[in-house]
């Protein structure tokens, strides 16, 4: 566990880079876009040998993420690729996994459509009450908290105590939060899986995920599995993640501060008919929330009166991208119920960018209209 201050290991990860230059070398990395390397004599011999294998600038990326997580960090091409690469990795017919009902649905619709015919067990619970019945007879708990969409928070130390104690590989998707928000590797995780696409790239620009242990063997295991299967990101998304996540500090400084500010407003407005930020102190996840993160995040959740209400709003609003995703530097919204996740058809996922808080404030409040 990294003893450095949250200060401080931001200056080590803007530095990290510099202790492998040699005088003449370019400071910003170039980006190595080679699919052979020069390979004379035994291949061992040599650090760079194929571009499935090994890429100078997925080394660069895994060097300052390694930083980041205090644990080995490997890189793939998107967040769902990361996940896909512990579950293929880790499980066999006759596991059992255990997944958040209210988590990202992509990681359901992956488990229940591939990994059940090959005789995986695929078991639900909602985030809130993930611990409720123990982890008897799972082999890999997967946990998303803060959850994607609804918010909902688990304790992760609670969690990957009795779920360790019965056995089972504790994963967390950390997304949401990355490694400044929350430290589930510190809080007792076996893995954490990210999707960088979100805030560490944070510019929406490159599709990327990537896998932190600080079990060497498994780590090793997914390495492998990444090779022989072919999932593997390109040079340049990981230079443009690189790059992305120099920034990442400050862009999450500000994000998490506006998101605060923005939360308190819109629960206090008569159009919302509720909101969920766990900075919020009336929220039901505030007390696990303020225990476990270091911030609270940059997303909110919130409900209008039906679809008509919140597709108006997001299409009125001048600083509201109408995207799916979140982290970047726009603030975005999207109403979910329009992808199938079991929220009201008025709730809408705000994923707070870099505007300026009053002049995104004034913003919402235009095209939330008079009472």
């Amino acid at each position: 566990m990294t003893d450095a201050k949250p200060d401080e290991l931001a200056a080590r990860l803007l530095h990290h880079g510099a202790k492998l230059l040699v005088p003449g070398e370019p400071v910003v990395a170039p980006i190595v876009p080679a699919a052979v390397f020069h390979l004379p004599g035994v291949p061992g011999n040599a650090p760079y040998q194929y571009g499935r294998f090994h890429n100078p600038n997925w080394d660069r990326l895994e060097g300052a993420l390694s930083l980041l997580e205090d644990a080995e960090a490997i890189v793939f091409p998107s967040g769902m690729a990361a996940i896909a690469a512990v579950l293929y990795g880790t499980l066999k017919a006759g596991d059992k996994i255990l997944l958040p009902a209210d988590g990202y649905y992509t990681t359901r619709l992956l488990c229940e459509k591939f990994l059940a015919p090959f005789g995986v067990g695929v078991s639900l619970r909602p985030t809130a009450d993930l611990a409720r019945g123990g982890f008897a007879g799972f082999r890999l708990v997967l946990i998303e908290t803060p959850s994607n969409p609804s918010l909902n928070v688990c304790d992760i130390a609670a969690i990957a105590q009795e779920a360790k104690r019965a056995g089972a590989l504790v994963v967390a998707d950390n997304t949401t939060m990355t490694p400044l928000g929350q430290r589930p590797l510190d809080l007792g995780a076996d893995v954490t899986v990210t999707a960088d696409t979100k805030a560490i790239n944070g510019h929406s620009d490159a599709l990327f995920g990537h896998i932190a242990t600080r079990d060497t063997k498994l780590a090793a295991e997914l390495r492998e599995w990444r090779k022989f299967s072919g999932a593997i990101p390109g040079p340049f998304e990981a230079w443009l993640v690189y790059r992305g996540l120099e920034t990442l500090e400050v862009r999450f400084e500000r994000m998490c501060a506006t998101a605060a500010i923005i939360a308190a407003r819109l629960a206090e407005h008569p159009k919302i008919l509720s909101v969920r930020y766990p900075g919020l102190t009336g929220d039901p996840s505030h007390k696990i929330a303020a225990r476990q993160m270091t911030s609270f995040g940059f997303l909110i959740a919130a409900t209008l009166k039906d679809a008509a209400s919140a597709d108006r709003f997001i299409a009125e609003c001048a600083y509201l991208q109408a995207s799916t995703s979140f982290g970047g530097v726009r603030t975005s919204a999207e109403r979910r119920a329009r992808w199938g996740d079991a929220v009201p058809e008025g709730f809408i996922r705000i994923s707070i960018g870099l505007e300026p808080v009053e002049a995104l404030w004034r913003a919402f409040a235009d095209a939330l209209g008079q009472p």
